[in-house]
């Protein structure tokens, strides 16, 4: 996939990257995301599940959970989702229930990636929202939160 990137881009993923070293603070896994709307950051999460004890505590979810509050709408129209790892199916699903525009992410995900990786969900023809995905972004950055996390724990 040929990435497009903006300008700013860097600077909301480097947002993104800071919400991912939070969910450090409660032993959840370092994913941060950002969504951005005419330039103002609207949501922001990192992964909770451990801390909630809830399979959707996604970074992604509750940044778009906050978008939705500030924009009164679940339609998180003219935005930008900006997230350090590309999505699983879960996330990719609700981008698209969302009508997110636009993903950008940092790292591929060979394991539960879905835009691209193992799955496209967010490219399927079929559903009715396909957003522009750019992809690999600060992916080295993104990457390397991970298997931090990771290899502390073998």
């Amino acid at each position: 996939m040929a990435a497009s990137f903006f300008p700013r881009d860097e600077y909301f993923m480097r947002l993104a990257i800071r919400e991912a070293e939070a969910a450090a603070d409660h032993d959840d896994v370092p994913i941060g995301a950002v969504v951005v709307h005419e330039g103002e950051v609207i949501g922001a999460g990192h992964n909770e599940r451990e801390l909630r004890q809830d399979p959707t505590a996604h970074a992604e979810v509750l940044a778009l959970r906050e978008a939705s509050r500030a924009l009164g709408s679940w339609r998180v129209l003219d935005a930008v989702l900006y997230v350090t790892l590309e999505p699983c199916a879960m996330c990719a699903g609700a981008i698209v229930l969302a009508r997110v525009p636009r993903v950008v992410y940092g790292t591929t995900d060979p394991k539960a990636g879905a835009a691209g990786s193992v799955l496209d969900v967010l490219a399927q023809p079929r559903l009715n929202h396909r957003p522009a995905v750019a992809g690999g972004l600060l992916a080295a950055e993104c990457a390397a939160l991970l298997t931090g996390f990771f290899g502390s724990r073998r």
